[in-house]
């Protein structure tokens, strides 16, 4: 892509830029994520959790206008389809069937982390609409089966329509600090529990119950209070859950070490302790940044404006594991104590992660979670086209039955 000074770069790593060029570029987006930092990115490199070695070969797509950065998204290439959440091994099957390579394909994704929000950072629409063509040519050019942006926003989404790439859903389970009555942030616990149905409240008193009685208490830390040691005892646990279900688990512990040393603030930590002793822990990320910006507001013909400033305040469930087993007690970590703190300390939203019908019980209601996808193969591209349209009549009818669980008192639509 060339038009006036404008050109596009193909880099090698997220670390051939500078973060606080990155940063600024992220902090400019509809909706930003911790994951998306440029620390966050590079830490996923350096520590060998996505490299060539792992099947994740790592490229950023840019666009410029001279030395000044005006759009740029992270791609990997790869030779699987794990750690994506997105899954498309029927059609790697398929491809196979007929005698045609899957792999390598390409994905604008953030390797192992299943959180929507912006992939494709841009100063304007027509950037970001200028992005997606630069990562199609690119995608032609190396003659790839595919190209998949995973948990976009709808901003990134529309960019991908327009371009005529194909969209496909998924559901995800997430909790807002808004459903008290009259829509007021909750005032506690109790209070979130009274949004409840009473079979959903009894249920969640006798889990919390069962953990209490057990002997087990948590401790919450944030940041810098969050030790090595304390990293330590959290790598055991995850790594031990990993292991239990015949897998090693995708993130080494020197990723986590560079969490600590680059991006502590982005961190909480639940222990488990029992008896003086942890025994389990569970991790999340926050939006430590309150500020981020509405693309919405954006003049489209001026890219150097400035956007207007909104406040969120996101908490994001990622990681936890145990050491030993205790009743109920991976619903405390990972639902019940992330839910009380984001209550206590003025949280709007806590994402789930990946699927979960479960997570409903306990008032994380279900989220259509969008990606797009390219094809180079026309006839795949008509046959996966087809096929999306039946699975997208599949989700609407999901989505649809999911509402008449819904675990709140007064009926709202989910995923409003």
């Amino acid at each position: 892509m060339a038009e006036n000074k404008i050109i596009t770069r193909v880099l090698a790593s997220v670390q051939q830029l500078d973060a606080q060029t990155w940063n600024a570029l992220l902090a400019r987006q509809p909706t930003p994520t911790p994951f998306m930092r440029h620390e966050y990115l590079a830490a996923m490199e350096q520590s060998g959790s996505a490299d060539t070695a792992t099947g994740w070969v790592g490229r950023v797509i840019t666009v410029w206008d001279g030395d000044e950065l005006l759009a740029a998204c992270p791609l990997y290439l790869k030779s699987h389809s794990y750690g994506e959440y997105v899954f498309d091994w029927a059609w790697a099957r398929a491809y196979q069937q007929h005698g045609l390579p899957y792999y390598p394909k390409a994905i604008v994704a953030v390797p192992f982390t299943p959180v929507p929000g912006t992939r494709l950072l841009a100063r304007s629409q027509p950037l970001r609409k200028a992005l997606v063509q630069a990562l199609q040519q690119w995608a032609e050019g190396e003659q790839l089966s595919s190209l998949h942006l995973l948990f976009g926003d709808a901003h990134d989404l529309q960019a991908c329509h327009a371009a005529g790439w194909m969209q496909r859903s998924t559901v995800q389970f997430h909790w807002s600090n808004g459903m008290a009555a009259g829509g007021h942030p909750f005032l506690d616990f109790d209070d979130f529990l009274a949004s409840l149905q009473q079979e959903k409240r009894k249920k969640i008193r006798q889990e919390r119950r069962k953990v209490s009685e057990a002997g087990v208490r948590f401790k919450s830390l944030q940041g810098q209070e969050i030790t090595a040691s304390d990293w330590d005892f959290f790598y055991r646990c995850y790594e031990r859950t990993y292991l239990e279900h015949g897998n090693p688990p995708y993130l080494t512990p020197e990723f986590f070490a560079s969490m600590r040393a680059s991006m502590p603030e982005n961190w909480v930590m639940f222990i488990a302790e029992r008896g003086g002793r942890p025994i389990a822990c569970s991790l999340i990320a926050v939006s430590a940044d309150q500020t981020t910006f509405s693309a919405s507001n954006q003049d489209e013909t001026n890219t150097h404006q400035a956007p207007a400033a909104i406040n969120t305040k996101v908490a994001y469930g990622r990681y936890w594991g145990a050491l030993e087993r205790v009743d109920s007690l991976h619903f405390e970590a990972c639902y019940y104590q992330p839910i009380a703190w984001c209550i206590a300390n003025g949280y709007g939203h806590f994402e789930g992660g990946a699927q979960g019908e479960h997570k409903m019980a306990r008032a994380l209601l279900p989220m259509e979670t969008p990606s797009a996808h390219w094809v180079a193969h026309p006839a795949f591209a008509d046959a996966i086209a087809r096929f999306l349209e039946r699975e997208g009549e599949g989700m609407a009818d999901y989505l649809q039955m999911l509402q008449t669980h819904s675990p709140l008192r007064q009926t709202k639509k989910l995923g409003s």
